[in-house]
């Protein structure tokens, strides 16, 4: 955990920005007011104090904002956080790192003077995925990546007589919720067997969040509610409620579908339907909300009472 020295901006691009204490972030846009915000992949920009010391050692007298940072951090390694991972800034703002350094086809005054430059190598980018304010002393920190597990539940795809598409797919869109797949398999519609599995995803492999793919339907072998229902001990309805709704724009057939999703100790267990194009449009409609969810679970964010008054 580290925490933000300052908060910069400026009217223009190219120039060194001014240290104004506080801000807001904006989903998609970057830091409000400051010339480089934008919807694009370099929404706000961050660098360390300890970068910036570097090159007061070698006698530039240069600090915040002077190498055109929105926010100067303190104690976080930046450069070497991977494209990809998420922070939390401040109570409630979000950013996903999008790039490391960047290139420089103008050289910078500061460069001329010192014939070098620390952003370009040591500089970091973010895009901001939830907005709030941010102030100097906020603590900034990285958030873990949400640990994913795959369970497949199909006879034929268990014989290998069926490729496991909706598998492929999803260990691609979990990304897009910081989410990593740790576990994945491929398991009969044997409700026994989707328990036990479901089991060891959970409180042996402490996995997050566990999607069960195939098995919610009207077929006498669809038995992956039942099981799931055993595994769980809170139900949380309504995210099944919300991917049959936006299942049903698009198909009446939607309403036949059995999935449920649940709590068991600290993760969440969501049935996606077996077809790769449902299972793609079922987790859309979901990945709004599983961030926050999950960390609430994991009970390192605050409570949605205390965020919206209903």
């Amino acid at each position: 955990m580290g925490r933000i020295v300052a908060v910069c901006t400026s009217i223009n691009k190219g120039e060194r920005k001014t240290n104004v204490g506080k801000g807001r972030l904006v989903v998609d846009h970057g830091l409000e007011g400051d010339a480089h915000a934008g919807p694009w992949h370099r929404q706000v920009s961050l660098l360390a104090m300890e970068s910036i010391r570097k090159m007061q050692a070698k006698g530039l007298d240069v600090g915040p904002g002077d190498f055109a940072e929105n926010l100067t951090t303190e104690g976080i390694d930046l450069s070497a956080l991977p494209v990809g991972t998420r922070l939390r800034i401040g109570e409630r703002a979000r950013g996903e790192v999008t790039q490391i350094g960047k290139e420089c086809h103008d050289r910078c005054a500061i460069y001329y003077q010192a014939g070098d430059c620390v952003m370009p190598r040591e500089g970091i980018f973010i895009r901001v995925l939830e907005e709030g304010e941010v102030k100097v002393g906020d603590a900034i920190e990285v958030i873990p990546p949400i640990r994913v597990g795959l369970l497949t539940c199909s006879d034929r795809g268990s014989r290998g007589e069926r490729e496991d598409q909706s598998g492929a797919l999803l260990k691609e869109l979990v990304r897009e919720i910081g989410g990593e797949v740790v576990s994945y398999l491929v398991v009969p519609d044997e409700k026994e067997v989707i328990i036990e599995k479901l089991i060891d995803m959970v409180d042996y492999q402490k996995i997050d969040l566990v999607l069960t793919i195939g098995g919610t339907g009207f077929s006498p072998r669809d038995i992956t509610p039942e099981a799931t229902m055993t595994v769980i001990q809170r139900r949380a309805p309504g995210l099944a409620e919300a991917m049959r709704m936006e299942s049903m724009k698009i198909t009446p057939r939607a309403m036949l579908s059995r999935g449920v999703a649940g709590i068991r100790r600290r993760s969440l267990i969501i049935n996606l339907p077996g077809s790769a194009k449902a299972a793609r449009e079922c987790f859309k409609a979901i990945m709004p909300a599983l961030p926050h969810g999950l960390e609430i679970l994991r009970g390192d964010a605050q409570e949605c009472a205390e965020e919206f008054e209903h």
